[in-house]
């Protein structure tokens, strides 16, 4: 069963408006009902990879999150790192800040952009982008965290150094002061670092690793369990240094599946008849058509992966809201003229042309409740006293 993102009431876009509607003492613009009446200094934590249902499934290697988490909200789609973070940090659903998935294609452009490395397909990080793919041409709205800024909240980033200056941070994450991290302890020593200065306060701590495992041992193995061992140990760190009036609120931008089932693209004509560029991920495809053969790719791709997958064109997807209320003519063009989303453990991959990805065992992206869903966890300082 897929399921719909829940923007406006209970989605990763409306995390940073919230904690920030009580920082600044207008608690009524909180969108998801957040405990933080009072608090005036704030951490978001997000730990890439980390599903509801994967954390409720292990509650004995994460005992401190698990006996904080009474909620889910639900990540944008795709339920993607790119899509989520700009989500989180632009406080605006996939249709209003644009990065709609992992590989898309840009109208005037023959490859295809990776949003997460912020660059064109098959070319160097190096290479000078095209004007309209600079970062702040691309995303041109104020970020959740410039807004805050600019209503007196300090906002500070702590991240590993990849992130300072990235694509998608000046897109999406811009306007926070920026600390490097090199270990989870450093992490959240930064993080309470950071929150230690009077007035409002707002800290995005970023976590990769656990997601870094899952993909590549897959979420239901040993080592993804060790490994949110070690994330339950950092979000405790986190809770037991903050300040008098500060608040730790734990969430995610994915959960993920392990995979059981592939298609092989590379290996099937039939998938490759009518296909232009072959965008998105391996449980949530974005197909770009040749003219007029939409139709016929749409039946070919539900003919050959069956009930393992939903086939369904751009205009069905926008319509149904999976990107929200709002989507320009610019962003759908980003959009794939078909979408196929796993229902199930199956995945679409690419074995020549994206053989470390199609090795994988964990994936993410589609609309399943194991992807869609995340933690929204708030530890109050003045609770745990």
């Amino acid at each position: 069963m897929l399921l719909s993102p829940r923007y406006g009431t209970g989605a990763l876009s409306d995390v940073v408006p919230s904690v920030v509607a009580h920082l600044t003492g207008n608690s009524s613009a909180d969108r998801l009902g957040l405990d933080l009446h009072g608090v005036r200094r704030a951490c978001v934590l997000m730990v890439d990879g980390l599903g509801s249902e994967q954390l409720a499934d292990h509650p004995e290697d994460a005992p401190f999150l698990t006996a904080h988490t009474t909620r889910s909200i639900t990540a944008g789609f795709p339920s993607t790192t790119a899509t989520s973070l700009s989500s989180l940090g632009t406080g605006l659903t996939p249709g209003e800040h644009g990065v709609v998935g992992y590989l898309v294609a840009l109208p005037g452009h023959k490859r295809l952009m990776n949003s997460l490395q912020w660059k064109l397909h098959g070319t160097s990080a190096s290479e000078e982008l095209p004007t309209d793919v600079v970062p702040e041409h691309f995303q041109p709205t104020p970020t959740a965290f410039e807004r805050a800024r600019d209503v007196g909240v300090r906002v500070v980033h702590v991240g590993p150094s990849m992130q300072a200056g990235s694509g998608l941070t000046r897109a999406s994450l811009r306007g926070a002061e920026f600390r490097n991290s090199v270990s989870l302890a450093d992490l959240a020593a930064g993080t309470l670092d950071a929150l230690d200065a009077p007035g409002p306060t707002l800290v995005y701590a970023y976590h990769g690793d656990l997601d870094l495992v899952g993909h590549v041992r897959g979420p239901k193995s040993h080592a993804w369990r060790l490994h949110l061992r070690h994330v339950d140990l950092l979000a405790e760190s986190i809770a037991d240094g903050l300040p008098p009036d500060g608040a730790l609120i734990v969430v995610a931008d994915h959960g993920m599946v392990q995979i059981d089932r592939r298609f092989d693209y590379d290996s099937t004509p039939e998938l490759r008849d009518g296909v232009r560029l072959l965008g998105g991920e391996p449980r949530m495809r974005y197909l770009y058509t040749r003219p007029g053969s939409s139709v016929d790719v749409q039946a070919t791709w539900k003919e050959i992966l069956g009930e393992h997958f939903l086939v369904v064109t751009r205009e069905d997807a926008v319509s149904r809201g999976w990107f929200g209320s709002t989507v320009s003519v610019e962003v759908a063009e980003r959009i794939g003229d078909v979408l196929a989303l796993a229902k199930d453990e199956s995945a679409v991959v690419r074995t020549q042309a994206e053989a470390n990805a199609s090795a994988l065992e964990g994936h993410h992206g589609s609309l399943t409740s194991a992807e869609l869903l995340v933690p929204a966890t708030v530890v109050r300082a003045d609770r745990r006293r």
